[in-house]
């Protein structure tokens, strides 16, 4: 088993119950096409592209891979997607990644470095992880590296504030749901609920250590009182990915 099977794994799981995903590029991509196979085989997938009710006979190589189109619901253009769905506050789950997240569970997915002139690294931006943020019922969050760079106190660029940021700023739309609920990472799973609660600690990966996860983290990491450890992929799960989703190791490097 790998990092990225485990968090594929996990990711898929936590789909369970939820009718309609808003999937993020990479690993939330394969997540919601093995949630399909295992756990929820009714989840509708909501893609950026516009693509609506996804049901692909292959894995995408991206949300606006042609193969998403076959078998859709439909295919919006943009303004209706973000509009009429995420505004409608139709979606259950936005499903995405970021570079950081913050104890209270805003992103970051613009760039690393306090010098906003000239950052240390820029990356791809927002997407549509702010529309999301604003229309979703939650977000999940899924990071292949839990480390104090990418698990921080304070973001180096807030490119997705969640609700208590968006409180705190006193203008603009407030997001309608609960903003991110769930981080699943390589160390463990942190989760949220209430709008002024920081994200705690409610999982370790079997073989991972509580202080392990504290020290990778950014601020004082509070734990769950009901810490779980995490289940390990089954054998069947390993075959999907492995051999029917993703056999050539897209997003599964």
């Amino acid at each position: 088993m790998t990092s990225s099977e485990l968090l594929t794994t996990l990711s898929a799981r936590a789909l369970e119950g939820k009718h309609v995903v808003f999937a993020g590029h990479g690993l939330p991509t394969l997540a919601v096409s093995l949630a399909q196979r295992t756990v929820s085989p009714g989840v509708e997938i909501i893609y950026e592209s516009g693509v609506t009710g996804a049901q692909p006979a292959d894995l995408p190589r991206s949300i606006s891979d042609s193969v998403l189109v076959t078998g859709a619901a439909g295919v919006l253009p943009m303004a209706q997607l973000f509009n009429f769905v995420l505004q409608g506050q139709r979606v259950d789950v936005g499903f995405l990644g970021a570079a950081q997240v913050d104890r209270y569970g805003s992103l970051n997915s613009s760039l690393i470095g306090k010098d906003w002139a000239a950052p240390a690294s820029k990356l791809p931006g927002s997407g549509g992880a702010i529309e999301a943020m604003a229309g979703a019922g939650e977000i999940f969050v899924v990071m292949r590296r839990h480390n104090p760079r990418s698990l921080v106190a304070d973001l180096d660029f807030c490119t997705t504030p969640g609700p208590r940021r968006a409180a705190a700023a006193r203008g603009g739309v407030m997001p309608a749901g609960l903003g991110v609920t769930t981080v699943i990472t390589d160390l463990g799973i942190m989760t949220r609920r209430g709008i002024d609660e920081e994200l705690v600690l409610s999982a370790v990966h079997p073989g991972v250590e509580v202080d392990e996860v504290r020290a990778a983290t950014g601020w004082d990491l509070q734990v769950s009182k009901n810490l779980v450890t995490t289940v390990p992929p089954t054998s069947r799960e390993l075959a999907l990915l492995r051999d029917v989703l993703d056999p050539e190791r897209v997003y599964l490097r």
